[in-house]
């Protein structure tokens, strides 16, 4: 190995403290010592390999910092006479912060507060900082959703401009506009979408063109329409690049006013769409396609659960403990029509999906439903019925038709969304797993992957470790993200695929847009220059996004056991480490930890290969998979801990 060279890399810091630097040029794990490192995670660096090995280990020096990456952190300020420390949250952060007496920013003794790092000298074990914003007191309901946000960097508040920029924005259907756009107002069309739903990206029109032969019309809100290219709209919606979606609260791409008000497609207004319009036979075929700019006005909106119950009933007689507004009321027979036809086309183009190796993932997801001071008081599972498979067909067609478009129409560079097949070490050990359940899996080929898979998922479906199977198969999959090079989507089974159908909340989905319009009025936009630049931030964008949306729910899961101490729960392990069990509940699926110290009747060793805990006299094993019964030992708001105990 080269050890003059200079050499860029990240900083990655694991739970137990050890750091390392993951560098594109080197496939060999190159360690840093810790007790010299002044470093955070995730920091780009600068760095030479040592000469010399230490215990076989590879050790680099680093030479400068190129890029920190946080502008801030947070932490919990402990201030002292002259001077006060910031203690940071995060396993994988473990120095503190000095912030001399002038820079406290009026910050209380406890206060969870942010913290940006002004210098950190060679010879300082500490950085040096400064308070810039105090959240509250730790434990508080709203400082622990601003600490979620704080630590993610994610942006609340829309710069003063942008707001004014948004309400200038005309709402009104001009006639001269609607003279561009095919006219669809007269077609049935509606939305479906969860009951809480306020931005309503898509609509579906029906028209019967006669028994066997359908027009159905994915509308989409014209989102490019009012956020013009490099204005500071479009800057600011490329800057958060996605709505994320905590438990208690939206932070969205766009401003309120467009995101549910002017773009939202709700229901009797006129509004600009963007539509991939399709004439397909019962058989799910479609034989013609058709895309552009259209005008549209919804007919009526439904939930999930009020199409559900037309589909299951065949009726248009909606009860008023699934309708909206709490009141009975009678669909119109078009409509009743519209939505079971559909439904029909929809399973069968779901069916060939599956047939050309499609996999199913149907993990159970939760939801919490809130009091008034949101305090989780009941946690609910999300349930994809047909009426969401229903919307999620229309979309996958939409978003798949649009990016074959791009590839006949030679549209480069294009914006898809790609998923790369499984890494073969990943399906190895989910191979090895499996079997332990009584289960097969066959990774010798790519179709013998997803199709042994789509049977995993179907065999494990009811099963007490369905969801950990489930959870497992997911792991193992890549990691699906945006790109100006198409390899094709794994998981759908799609060689060619794109976002188009969700603009309101997804900036790739606008750039589709925009390269969509191009591709159909034959133009090139210089505009869409830095399209690979884009892509990349907007997958890093997303990740940021799920990582804290997931902070959210670890969240409220413990605070919703907070009082739940002396209940016994059916829990099954659903990841095993050398200090403990995690177990997931079957009630409600928290995740908590079992600390080995806390394992009674043996002591107990982590024997990897086995993915097992032992006992050493008894030799007793838990097992992934495992069924055991817990309580709650102690629930940790702050630093964010739910343990429990066997019994």
């Amino acid at each position: 190995m080269n050890t003059n060279k200079t050499l860029k890399g990240k900083i990655d810091i694991n739970s137990k403290g050890e750091a390392t630097i993951i560098s594109k040029n080197i496939e060999h794990k190159i360690f840093l010592n810790k007790h010299s490192l002044k470093y955070f995670h995730d920091d780009e660096v600068e760095f030479f390999i040592n000469k010399r090995k230490r215990k076989g280990k590879y050790l680099a020096t680093v030479e400068k910092l190129i890029n920190r990456d946080k502008k801030s952190y947070v932490g919990t300020i402990q201030i002292n006479e002259n001077f006060a420390f910031a203690i940071l949250d995060g396993k994988k952060i473990d120095v503190d912060i000095f912030i001399p007496k002038d820079n406290i920013n009026k910050a209380q003794d406890g206060d969870k507060v942010v913290v940006e790092v002004l210098k950190w000298r060679k010879n300082e074990m500490s950085p040096t900082g400064k308070v810039i914003e105090v959240l509250g007191k730790p434990g508080d309901h709203e400082t622990e959703i601003h600490t979620i946000i704080k630590n993610h960097e994610l942006p609340l508040e829309f710069p003063r401009e942008v707001e004014e920029y948004a309400k200038k924005i005309s709402k009104q259907i001009r006639k001269n506009e609607i003279e561009k756009r095919r006219d669809v107002r007269e077609t049935l069309t509606f939305t479906i979408d969860p009951e809480d739903a306020k931005d309503f990206d898509d609509a579906i029109s029906f028209k019967e063109i006669d028994k066997e032969i359908y027009e159905i019309g994915v509308h989409i809100a014209d989102v490019g329409h009012y956020v013009e290219s490099n204005s500071i709209l479009d800057k600011e919606a490329f800057n958060r690049a996605t709505s994320i979606y905590l438990v208690d609260r939206v932070v969205p791409m766009l401003p309120e006013i467009l995101s549910n008000m002017v773009c939202s497609l709700r229901p009797q207004e006129e509004k600009y769409t963007f539509s991939a319009i399709f004439k397909i036979n019962n058989k799910g075929v479609v034989l013609e396609e058709w895309f552009g700019k259209t005008v549209i006005k919804s007919d009526r909106r439904f939930s999930y659960a009020e199409a559900q119950e037309i589909i299951e009933t065949k009726k248009g007689k909606i009860s008023k403990e699934i309708a909206l507004n709490n009141k009975s009321y009678e669909v119109r027979k078009e409509m009743v029509n519209a939505i079971v036809i559909l439904n029909e086309v929809a399973l069968t183009v779901r069916e060939e999906r599956k047939k050309q190796g499609s996999i199913n993932f149907n993990k159970k997801e939760i939801k919490f439903k809130l009091d008034s001071l949101k305090n989780p008081i009941e946690v609910i599972f999300k349930e994809n019925k047909e009426a969401n498979k229903l919307i999620e067909e229309f979309m996958l067609l939409a978003n798949k038709k649009v990016a074959e478009l791009f590839k006949k129409e030679k549209k480069e560079p294009g914006v898809y969304r790609i998923h790369d097949a499984p890494d073969n070490e990943k399906l190895k050990v989910l191979k090895t797993i499996v079997k332990e359940f009584g289960y097969s899996l066959d990774i010798s080929s790519r179709e013998g992957t997803s199709r042994t898979l789509n049977k995993l998922l179907r065999d494990v479906k009811g099963k007490k470790e369905q969801n950990l199977i489930e959870t497992l198969a997911i792991r193992s999959m890549s990691k699906a993200e945006y790109s100006t090079q198409n390899i094709g989507h794994y998981g759908l089974a799609f060689k060619h695929y794109t976002h188009f159908t969700s603009p309101i909340r997804r900036y790739p989905d606008i750039l589709v847009h925009r390269l969509l319009n191009e591709c159909l009025n034959k133009e090139n936009n210089q505009t869409l220059k830095g399209l690979s630049e884009k892509c990349k931030y907007c997958s890093e964008k997303e990740t940021t996004a799920v990582k804290a949306e997931r902070d959210s729910i670890k969240y409220m899961q413990i605070k919703y056991m907070e009082d739940k101490k002396e209940i016994k729960y059916k829990g099954i392990i659903s990841g095993i480490t050398e200090w403990g069990l995690y177990v997931e509940l079957e009630e409600n699926k928290c995740e908590g930890m079992v600390y080995i110290r806390d394992i009674k009747g043996d002591r107990f060793v982590f024997k990897e290969e086995e993915q097992a805990l032992i006992g050493r006299e008894t030799e007793k094993k838990y097992r992934l998979g495992d069924e055991v019964m817990v309580m709650v030992k102690k629930t940790n708001l702050i630093k964010k801990h739910l343990d429990f105990i066997i019994i």
